[in-house]
């Protein structure tokens, strides 16, 4: 097949989404197919590349910042992705289109797909689905909603990352829509021996906003005195400022490492190099770092929130409380900071529930599903 991939964060663009999109076309591209991304572009980048079999194309959008994009950023993709996705279509033939976030690139996909005829399916990851993400996106949908149905609608599958997404999906949306949930390479997301660090080290990777929650991990932190513990905070964005001004109020300047915006191949160093992750997030869709979390081995302590829930087993990987409960964060971490023992079997669980999400059986699914949209059946 020829799959016209069209999604506004790809790697080293965005977050969790572009990760999962660019596994998806590498693992796609593998099994032999045409893969075709059209994408946006942020400063410092080429314009097309090449990687692995995927060809990709990053159109100018006034983006300034990898973490996060503006209405004005969003508006001119598909503006400008209209006119060079037909010039794709035109010219290359795709047998499919695969979009990735109903908005905006779901109302691109809609529009090249009532233009030429190319089906399409959508895979939502959460913050395209109303009330999903409500402190960041509410006021988009309160605009936007009403234009957003045929979107979903008119797409030959949807796609879920997880039965929490589904469900507030199907709230807003009826239509047909599959669970597949996001997939890591387990080969190479391989921690060899697991062991629990002295100190423990504890991680967080994701934008530092609201819906991340990050100002919490200090606060939380800042609740086990007389313990020891490193914490890596991986990421940026516009909560950081407040979180460093919360470090220095508690005096722990000297436990937290800020790291400001990585790679995707920085954060599973630091995973490598850590015991537990912890996300005290309001809402997550399936995130992927913390699959990735499972595959490096890292015990798990989070909010009880969307796909976490099909991450983390109670007592035998991790814990998960809700995002407010902090006494309760308090002693899930308590535990693991205390007791060298269990922390290495909370470890071990974790890497072999990830064989759950292994990358080549989710991609086998897409395949299929992307196949029978191909043949309308």
């Amino acid at each position: 097949m020829r799959i016209l991939v069209l999604t506004h964060e790809y790697p080293p663009i965005g977050g969790g989404g572009g990760r999962v999109a660019m596994d998806l076309c590498k693992g796609l591209a593998e099994c032999g197919h045409e893969i075709y991304v059209l994408t946006m572009h942020l400063r410092g980048l080429p314009h097309r590349e090449e990687n692995e079999g995927v060809r990709v194309t990053r159109l100018a959008t006034l983006r300034k910042e990898a973490p996060r994009a503006r209405l004005l950023d969003m508006g001119l993709y598909i503006l400008r992705g209209l006119f060079r996705g037909l010039d794709i279509i035109r010219d290359w033939r795709p047998d499919v289109i695969h979009v990735h976030f109903a908005l905006p690139a779901g109302a691109l996909a809609w529009a090249l797909s009532r233009l030429t005829g190319v089906p399409y399916v959508l895979t939502a990851h959460l913050g395209d689905v109303p009330g999903g993400v409500p402190e960041k996106t509410d006021l988009w949908f309160k605009l936007f909603y009403p234009f957003t149905p045929p979107i979903w609608r008119d797409a030959r599958q949807v796609v879920a990352v997880s039965e929490f997404t589904r469900q507030l999906a199907l709230k807003h949306y009826p239509v047909d829509i599959q669970v597949v949930p996001n997939g890591v390479d387990l080969g190479a997301l391989n921690p060899g021996e697991l062991l629990a660090h002295v100190p423990p080290r504890i991680v967080f990777a994701g934008r530092f906003m609201e819906q991340k929650n990050p100002i919490a991990i200090v606060k939380v932190l800042a609740g086990l005195p007389g313990l020891i513990w490193e914490c890596w905070m991986l990421g940026d964005g516009p909560l950081k400022a407040d979180v460093e001004k919360a470090i220095r109020e508690h005096g722990l300047d000297g436990r937290f490492h800020l790291s400001g915006w990585v790679t995707p191949q920085e954060v599973i160093a630091r995973f490598g190099e850590s015991d537990i992750l912890f996300m005290p997030s309001l809402s997550e869709g399936l995130p992927v770092v913390g699959v990735q979390a499972l595959a490096m081995g890292l015990a798990v302590v989070a909010s009880k929130v969307g796909g976490f829930v099909d991450l983390v087993e109670q007592g035998r990987n991790g814990y998960l409380y809700a995002w407010d409960d902090f006494d309760g964060m308090k002693n899930g971490l308590r535990f693991l900071l205390t007791d060298a023992d269990a922390l290495l079997k909370f470890r071990i669980e974790s890497r072999k529930i990830a064989g759950r999400f292994a990358l080549s059986e989710v991609v086998s699914c897409y395949e299929s599903i992307l196949k029978r949209a191909v043949s309308g059946s």
